[in-house]
């Protein structure tokens, strides 16, 4: 069975598909007011360990068989160490130093390095018009992640970047939340390999636990007072964070991920930034500058050019992901444990 990204038979699987943005772009912002009163890798390990654990539960009560070979584990241990421990790291540690918005929008540059890897890996087509958007896509993510300085020096002059100007991209929130998104595009690419060995379902839960106990080790050497200045509200938006942008959000992606097009799935993302900038104006109130506006908007052109590009190409039906019938069924009850 085809799951169109419009016109869709299927509400629900439409809903299930766009739910993950609206997760994930909902807990940065939630993420974001926490971080003043925690430190970021405890966070970090917060919304990944708990997260695992439902998950699992939720496996068992599916029935979901548990990893019989060394290879599903060495894979769940790969697929953690990228997804888990690298993503969470460098968002925890981006988000001190960047705000939910922007941030949003710098990790949901990883559709086009899904493409590259995608289009290697499993020759998925791109297209020209897919090629189009990726260029839009660097120059969006330039205008948006390199320093205002660098650009109109180079707009002005041409001049190559300055030692001063590297450590200043080095030291910025911006460059850590590209290093997240590059490790959660090849984490997407990986749920591919490890769902030869292992249920996707588990394979999220496990790769949580497995992924986030270096965070918590790292953060109780190097951090303190991960805990004392909570506040009741900020646990209710870990809570929010763990079960909803983790938990739900992560479990579906990764199941859409194990047999769709990567492609068009992760494409989707455009609308995470959607969610958080629109989240983050209202309880965070927060700004873009003129030129991270426009690169936003480069962005978000260049990954919509992605997904429509066998629309725009002249093809009559464009899909997010090709399953069959038990697949979709399967779908709809693990939807159903999630939501009990």
């Amino acid at each position: 069975m085809q799951v169109q990204i419009s016109g869709s038979k299927n509400p629900l699987g439409y809903l299930l598909l766009i739910s993950p943005f609206f997760l994930w772009g909902t807990a940065m912002v939630a993420m974001k007011g926490v971080i003043p009163h925690t430190t970021p890798l405890f966070m970090a390990g917060f919304r990944l360990i708990p997260a695992g654990v439902l998950i699992l539960i939720v496996a068992a009560l599916m029935g979901k068989p548990r990893p019989k070979s060394w290879l599903g584990w060495l894979w769940i241990g790969i697929f953690a160490l990228v997804d888990g421990t690298l993503f969470q790291g460098f968002l925890a540690e981006g988000l001190v130093r960047t705000n939910a918005g922007l941030g949003s929008v710098m990790i949901d540059s990883q559709p086009l390095v899904v493409a590259l890897l995608s289009l290697w890996l499993f020759q998925e087509h791109i297209g020209i018009w897919g090629w189009l958007g990726l260029g839009l896509g660097i120059t969006g993510i330039s205008l948006i992640g390199l320093p205002k300085e660098w650009i109109f020096h180079l707009l002005d002059s041409g001049v190559m970047i300055t030692t001063d100007n590297w450590q200043q991209l080095f030291n910025s929130g911006e460059l850590l939340m590209l290093l997240a998104a590059l490790s959660m595009a090849v984490g997407t690419v990986l749920i591919r390999f490890v769902c030869r060995y292992v249920d996707p379902v588990l394979a999220t839960g496990w790769h949580m636990i497995i992924g986030g106990l270096p965070l918590w080790g790292i953060s109780s050497v190097v951090e303190s007072q991960q805990w004392v200045n909570i506040l009741p509200i900020d646990w209710l938006a870990l809570g929010y964070a763990t079960v909803f942008g983790s938990a739900i959000a992560y479990g579906l992606f990764f199941y859409f991920a194990s047999s769709g097009n990567l492609t068009s799935l992760s494409s989707l993302t455009f609308l995470t930034p959607v969610f958080a900038l629109i989240f983050g104006y209202i309880f965070l109130n927060e700004v873009l500058t003129t030129i991270q506006w426009f690169g936003v908007f480069l962005t978000l052109i260049s990954i919509y050019l992605i997904n429509q590009r066998e629309n725009i190409g002249g093809n009559q039906t464009t899909t997010i992901m090709d399953t069959n019938t038990t697949s979709t069924q399967n779908l709809t009850t693990a939807s159903n444990s999630l939501d009990v």
